[in-house]
C-alpha cells in the first residue's frame, strides 16, 4: 500500500508487540546497512543474545535483528525466550519489508504454538504482510485476495481484539481495491464492445462489493451495457436501483438521461 499506510502499520505493530509482552521498543524502519556476514553465531547465553537482537532492531537493523532472533531459537529451543524470539523475528522481517519471511515466521509460530496468547498477533502480522504487498489495480490481484482472506481470518477468530478492529478498517479498503479492479476490467470490455463480459464484471461489483465507492458507477455501467445489448427494460431497472440508493449522484443523473433518450416509456423488467 502507500508509504503512509506502511508507516502507520509499523507503528501499530510496534505497539501491539509491546502489548503482547514481547519486550520490544518501537521499530526504527528499514535498514539497508545490515551485514549478516559480520554476525558471529557463537554460543552465548539466551538473555544476552536476545538483548543484542533487540538492540539491533531498536537501532534500525531489522535484517540483522531477525537473524539474531532466529539464533535465539536455534541455540535455546526449549527456553521461554525462544517463543518470544520467533515472533520478534517475524516482526523484524516485517519492518525490513521482507514480507514473505514475515509470513513464514508467523505461520511457523502458529504451527508450534496454535493456542498461545500471542496467536492473535501472529495472525495479524500475516494479514499485514499481505496487505503491504497490495499493488495498484493495473496488476494481478492475487495478493489483494490473500490479504482479504487473512484480514477476515483475524476478524473471525479474534473479533473483540485491537487487531480485529484494525483489520475491519483494512477489509473495507481491500474490498474497494478489488472492486476497482473489477471496474477497470469491465470498462475495458465495454470499450471493446464485449457487452456481456462487461456486464459480468459490473454485476460482480453490485452483488459482492455493494458497500464500496464503485457500486454506483457499476449500476450506471449496467444501464449502458443493457441498452447496448438491446434490453431497455433491464436498463430501466438498474436506473431505478440507482435512483433509490444514490438519488443525488452524478451516476444516477447520467443513467436517467440515457434511459430518457433511449428507453422512454419502457417498464422495468
Amino acid at each position: 500500500m502507500t508509504t503512509s499506510s506502511h508507516s502507520k502499520s509499523k507503528l501499530f505493530l510496534a505497539a501491539a508487540v509491546a502489548g503482547a509482552s514481547l519486550l520490544t521498543a518501537g521499530c526504527a524502519g528499514r535498514s539497508g546497512g545490515d551485514d549478516l556476514k559480520n554476525t558471529a553465531y557463537v554460543a552465548r547465553d539466551v538473555e544476552s543474545l536476545y538483548a543484542e537482537a533487540k538492540r539491533r532492531l531498536d537501532r534500525g537493523s531489522p535484517v540483522m535483528a531477525a537473524a539474531l532472533f532466529d539464533e535465539v531459537e536455534r541455540q535455546h529451543p526449549y527456553s521461554p525466550w525462544a517463543r518470544r524470539a520467533q515472533l520478534m523475528s517475524a516482526f523484524s522481517y516485517y519492518v525490513a519489508a521482507d514480507y514473505n519471511k514475515a509470513i513464514q515466521s508467523s505461520q511457523r509460530f502458529l504451527s508450534i504454538h496454535p493456542g498461545n496468547k500471542d496467536a492473535p498477533y501472529a495472525y495479524y502480522l500475516i494479514a499485514l504482510s499481505y496487505y503491504e504487498q497490495i499493488s495498484d489495480v493495473q496488476r494481478d490481484q492475487k495478493i489483494t485476495e490473500q490479504a482479504l482472506t487473512a484480514l477476515n481470518e483475524v476478524n473471525r477468530r479474534f473479533p473483540t481484539t485491537q487487531y480485529a478492529s484494525d483489520a475491519r478498517l483494512k477489509i473495507d479498503l481491500v474490498q474497494d481495491h478489488l472492486a476497482g479492479k473489477e471496474m477497470e476490467i469491465g470498462r475495458y470490455y465495454e470499450r471493446s464492445g464485449r457487452w456481456i463480459a462487461a456486464q459480468i464484471r459490473f454485476q460482480n461489483v453490485v452483488e459482492n462489493f455493494q458497500t464500496t465507492s464503485h457500486a454506483a458507477e457499476a449500476l450506471y455501467r449496467l444501464t449502458e451495457t443493457s441498452l447496448a445489448l438491446g434490453v431497455p427494460a433491464e436498463a430501466v431497472k438498474y436506473t431505478a436501483v440507482l435512483g433509490a440508493n444514490y438519488p443525488g449522484s452524478k451516476w444516477y443523473d447520467k443513467a436517467y438521461d440515457l434511459v430518457e433518450k433511449h428507453a422512454a416509456g419502457t417498464t422495468a423488467s
